[in-house]
């Protein structure tokens, strides 16, 4: 197992790259927050040539990476972008070491409690659902088992998008076929369905690559989502990041990318280019609504960044539901959050994502808004905000997090549950 120095992933900002994080794992991009790394550039000419030149991989981090010599996070899978190899890292609960262990070489976090008896409970999503920061057995799934007295699976990665975590439930679903499906979508999640390279929005970090995945393509207009696969499909491939006219071939009308271009020409107030990529975007992805120019450009960019975050997110939910019903499986959707987000919530009553609350409801989903929770568990302390944020956070939830999650969640699941899970039936 590979043993690293401490990682501070959590930074301030709408959207953090892994949930690996916001709280989530790498270093996560805000409007407008990117710089551009090629200081032979002009400042006031940023393209998407430009740009995507600024961020390429060189031939030895990609061989480094597929070796096993560095980043060492992740792992290449050419269907889903990344699964995680087992570790060791100095990021946990009083600088302590996580040790983290994943069956089959498929990912699949270890499960300890009750693993000899069949499993009716499986869990999906990122960080959050993989429990970053947080050794094997204090995950909340294995907190959640230990009550229950049954097993809980665990099929999180970090720094997955729900698309990701959608693909995999359909592949295990068929291996390990559960009655229960527990699926955990983290608040940069919706923006992740529409990263084709994640390093267009985020910077790579010292543990993570930020890799290409298989992503979503919107058209708001056609009301339509095209799902791709990774543009990377083979180790080979990912050398094409490595060279910018591969790269550009590759990227060039990439939504995500022009996002980040306006918001770069925002930054160094080149202001015609930054609404004049906008106004392509709008047009190409069919977003209807005028740019209204009273708000800064990077706001108008991140306004359009969410309306096709939320909406790829909203088509997955449909499809999850569909393969839900059709298998005969029941569905329980846990929203997480970012210490952040808790905290801004808390004091300001603030959140990004009232539109997926709202499909939620409108559809009569069940589902745990972990944000809401939060606020109510506040009101039982005298402490300040920051003293209560630190109690449950460390950038991902500490050990004491990850039961507050897991009994966030417990009567509601239990409830779902037929039969009732040992520690709820008659003596």
């Amino acid at each position: 197992m590979k043993h690293m120095k401490r990682r501070y992933f959590l930074k301030k900002s709408t959207a953090f790259s892994l949930g690996l994080s916001l709280a989530g794992l790498s270093g996560v991009t805000s409007a407008g927050s990117r710089k551009i790394r090629n200081n032979t550039m002009k400042k006031n000419n940023v393209d998407a040539r430009t740009y995507l030149n600024s961020i390429l991989y060189t031939k030895k981090e990609i061989e480094d990476w597929l070796a096993g010599e560095a980043f060492p996070f992740s792992k290449y899978n050419s269907e889903l972008g990344w699964l995680l190899p087992n570790a060791r890292f100095r990021d946990g609960f009083d600088d302590s070491v996580s040790v983290y262990t994943y069956a089959d070489n498929q990912g699949e976090r270890l499960m300890s409690n009750y693993k000899t008896i069949p499993c009716r409970i499986n869990t999906y999503g990122d960080s959050f659902t993989q429990c970053h920061q947080v050794s094997d057995h204090e995950t909340w799934q294995e907190i959640l088992a230990a009550h229950l007295q049954e097993p809980v699976r665990n099929y999180g990665i970090g720094g997955w998008s729900v698309y990701q975590a959608y693909l995999r439930m359909l592949k295990e679903e068929k291996r390990h076929p559960s009655d229960y499906i527990i699926f955990n979508i983290y608040e940069d999640d919706h923006k992740r369905n529409l990263d084709a390279w994640r390093n267009i929005r985020v910077h790579k970090h010292p543990q993570h690559i930020e890799a290409p995945l298989p992503y979503l393509k919107v058209n708001l207009a056609k009301n339509q989502v095209i799902p791709c696969k990774n543009p990377c499909p083979t180790e080979y491939s990912l050398y094409d990041l490595c060279d910018i006219d591969k790269a550009y071939q590759l990227f060039k009308d990439d939504f995500v990318l022009n996002i980040m271009v306006a918001h770069q020409n925002a930054e160094e107030k080149n202001t015609s280019k930054s609404y004049q990529a906008l106004s392509d975007l709008i047009k190409t992805h069919g977003i209807t609504t005028e740019i209204d120019e009273s708000r800064t450009i990077s706001e108008e960019a991140e306004r359009i960044h969410l309306t096709a975050a939320f909406f790829s997110s909203q088509y997955l939910m449909d499809k999850i539901i569909e393969f839900a019903s059709k298998e005969n499986k029941k569905m329980l959707f846990v929203l997480s959050y970012s210490g952040n987000s808790v905290a801004g919530y808390i004091e300001k009553g603030v959140r990004f994502d009232g539109p997926f609350i709202d499909y939620l409801e409108r559809k009569n989903l069940t589902y745990i808004d972990l944000l809401k929770v939060h606020a109510g568990d506040y009101k039982k302390y005298k402490s300040d905000l920051k003293t209560y944020i630190s109690r449950y956070f460390i950038g991902h939830y500490n050990p004491l997090g990850n039961h507050f999650c897991s009994f966030s969640l417990k009567n509601t699941l239990v409830d779902m549950l037929d039969p009732k899970p040992m520690a709820y039936r008659s003596l």
